[in-house]
């Protein structure tokens, strides 16, 4: 099972398993890391699952889609790397994934 490293703004990491097929999103809200609001429950309709991908990550985690660049607009202080997280599926592929988040949710 991927192990993705979640940081919180004040450096606190919560490193979990997160099973294949689940979203960066989801694996954050079932284990109740503090940072992911994820108001709209992963259906790319708001801002506030809001991660920074850790640059030598970026590659591996897929480009924006429109309609994530469209709900990234109501996102706070967006980066080259910043994605939503729901729009991250979870992957082998992305075993040691580090996402940081924002100081506010969009």
């Amino acid at each position: 099972m991927p192990k993705i490293t979640y940081i919180e703004h004040n450096g606190t990491e919560h490193e979990i398993d997160v099973p294949n097929g689940l979203s960066v999103m989801e694996g954050a809200v079932r284990n109740l890391v503090p940072g992911i609001d994820a108001d709209c429950g992963g259906a790319c309709a708001c801002a506030t699952c809001h991660v920074y991908v850790d640059p030598a990550w970026a590659d591996k985690t897929g480009s924006r889609e429109p309609m994530e660049e469209s709900m990234l607009d109501f996102a706070e202080d967006v980066q080259e790397t910043s994605r939503l997280s729901c729009q991250i599926t979870v992957s082998d592929a992305l075993d040691g994934l580090i996402v940081r988040m924002p100081e506010h949710q969009g």
